[in-house]
């Protein structure tokens, strides 16, 4: 008799579940989020490829609405300009125009760059510094990073398309290429960011505020690190406007940089720990490892006769990698037994009737 193929349950429940709408795939919606009409249903092509990268995490996944956060951005520096402005007279320091000034120093406030070359002179100028610069920061930290972060995300498949111009890359291609490699395109997309950022700060300075090249390297790499010492700074009205904006966005790159750069090895680690727990050899303790119901009285049974189950084998390698906890696993094992009423073993739907009957 020919051996028939094994099954693979868990694969075909994902395969199920995995809706090829759009709204449903991470792809799909890296692919249309910027665009205000979205297809109903993509290519049959598209549909397959796409579920099967699908996330796990994708309908849990908040995405930032960049609208709002620049909405909240603006209001923040409306309300710390006017506060700043009306109390321009309690600030000292070297001041060129009113508003821009004010601008200026709301975001050298909310940024903690504080140059020293503007400084609060009264305790009502003081109290308003302190106010802005804890909401600056928490408006940094909550949801510009995030907004970033999410614009960083569309820019990934650019960037793709770039490195791979000469190669005849689909798009369905050119989205799993991104999905696959998803922390090292990001690096590479912040890391083009950020010195861009400090080539255009540099040549700013250098051009339009008159210091040396040095110097004006020098006042870069104190402004986008926060670390401010104040000697070198925008004095000039331009310089001031540009800074109000130029900040802002190469403190947050900086940021998102360096966490990007963690990940990045973080990922590597995993990358190896996977590849470890998948080439090693296995023995018989590890089929009584992935035992996930620690039933001692069955567990002889297991290991010489019935064997180690797909599902148990996904659960203890993915254990293994570290993808999922113990503790995680207990506790929907311990669910599985509140469901399974006729302690079979397997959930049938007279066990999720009594089950919802029993709760009812």
């Amino acid at each position: 008799m020919e051996k028939k193929e094994v099954e693979n349950p868990l694969l075909e429940q994902a395969a199920e579940s995995s809706h090829p709408s759009s709204r449903s795939n991470p792809l799909m919606k890296r692919r249309y989020r910027s665009s205000k009409t979205v297809p109903d249903q993509a290519s049959p092509a598209e549909q397959s490829r796409s579920a099967s990268l699908q996330h796990p995490n994708a309908i849990a996944e908040n995405k930032v609405d960049v609208k709002l956060v620049l909405m909240i951005l603006l209001s923040y520096i409306t309300a710390g300009a006017l506060c700043f402005f009306l109390v321009r007279y309690q600030i000292k320091g070297n001041k060129t125009n009113g508003v821009i000034d004010s601008i200026y120093l709301c975001i050298v406030t909310m940024t903690t760059v504080g140059y020293g070359d503007l400084v609060p002179d009264s305790t009502m100028s003081k109290m308003l510094a302190c106010i802005f610069v804890f909401v600056g920061m928490a408006l940094v930290g909550l949801l510009l990073s995030k907004a970033v972060d999410d614009i960083v995300e569309n820019q990934e498949v650019f960037l793709v398309r770039v490195m791979h111009l000469r190669d005849k890359c689909d798009s369905v291609e050119m989205l799993k290429e991104v999905e696959t490699n998803k922390v090292k395109y990001k690096f590479l997309t912040l890391l083009f960011s950020l010195v861009m950022f400090m080539a255009t700060g540099t040549l700013f300075l250098y051009q339009k505020e008159g210091l040396f090249f040095f110097d004006a390297v020098y006042c870069v790499c104190s402004t986008i690190t926060t670390l401010g010492y104040g000697d070198k700074s925008f004095s000039t009205p331009e310089g001031r406007v540009f800074a109000s904006f130029w900040i802002l966005m190469s403190t947050i790159c900086l940021a998102q940089f360096f966490y990007s750069l963690a990940e990045l090895y973080t990922e590597r680690r995993r990358k190896l720990l996977v590849e470890w727990a998948m080439s090693r050899k296995l023995t018989a303790s590890d089929l009584e490892a992935a035992d996930l119901d620690h039933d001692k009285a069955v567990r002889q049974y297991l290991i010489l006769d019935r064997g180690c189950s797909a599902a148990e084998f996904v659960v203890y390698k993915l254990k293994e990698m570290g993808k999922i906890r113990e503790e995680d696993v207990a506790m929907v094992m311990e669910w599985f037994k509140v469901l399974d009423v006729d302690h079979s073993g397997s959930l049938t739907q007279t066990d999720l009737r009594n089950a919802g009957a029993s709760t009812s």
